[in-house]
């Protein structure tokens, strides 16, 4: 009995152990930045680069379930290219992000967590172009992006109030609308994106403070 008794203690304490950082009632801060580049001689010189910073803020509404909202900046810029006598301009795009979520957490040991998050992140932003040079140029489009994201993720925590996140792209859908000077749709410019396991192991690294 006392054995018994004692192992039950044991998991007890074990399993507050794991859910301490994510029962009813806390609050998480923290954020991701992804970071991006690419670069090809295929067709002129062309470069691509893509960076987000997101700082987001979530509260457990229930043990092991939180929702939240990021608010950040996003950035992506592809050069131009030159290809004999025929030059092609590149873009460059910067954005307001918001992004609402809802996460759910499962303890797989006292220091490791899998998490499931299904978000919507919005960017609104503007186009420029960008000769092969790199130079930046004029104002070419207003843009608005929405989507719907369901991504995994692992959750390390060396200590109960720090946890480091390392956040996969899974199933992902977006739609891009771009307009003129105007407010009229540019036709052709937009689009609507799917995608499952796009960059898969190329994983969104964040830190949540857990209070």
């Amino acid at each position: 009995m006392k054995k018994l008794l004692l192992s039950l203690v044991a998991v007890s304490a074990f399993a507050f152990s794991t859910q301490a950082q994510t029962e009813k009632g806390k609050i998480m801060v923290g954020g991701n930045v992804a970071f991006d580049t690419q670069k090809s001689d295929a067709s002129g010189a062309k470069s691509n680069t893509n960076f987000q910073i997101v700082p987001s803020v979530g509260y457990f509404v229930a043990d092991n379930f939180a929702v939240g909202t990021g608010i950040g900046y996003g950035y992506s810029k592809t050069s131009g290219t030159v290809s004999g006598t025929v030059t092609k301009m590149g873009n460059q795009n910067t954005a307001f992000v918001v992004s609402p979520f809802g996460r759910y957490y499962a303890n797989l040991s006292e220091s490791f967590k899998f998490f499931g998050q299904l978000s919507v992140p919005m960017a609104f932003g503007k186009d420029k172009e960008v000769n092969a040079d790199g130079k930046v140029g004029a104002k070419t489009a207003s843009t608005t992006e929405i989507g719907v994201a369901l991504s995994p993720g692992f959750a390390f925590y060396p200590t109960k109030k720090i946890g480091i996140e390392f956040a996969l792209n899974g199933l992902n859908y977006n739609n891009l609308r771009k307009e003129d000077g105007n407010g009229n749709k540019l036709k052709g410019a937009g689009y609507d994106e799917f995608s499952f396991g796009a960059n898969f192991f190329s994983p969104k690294i964040g830190i949540q403070l857990h209070f």
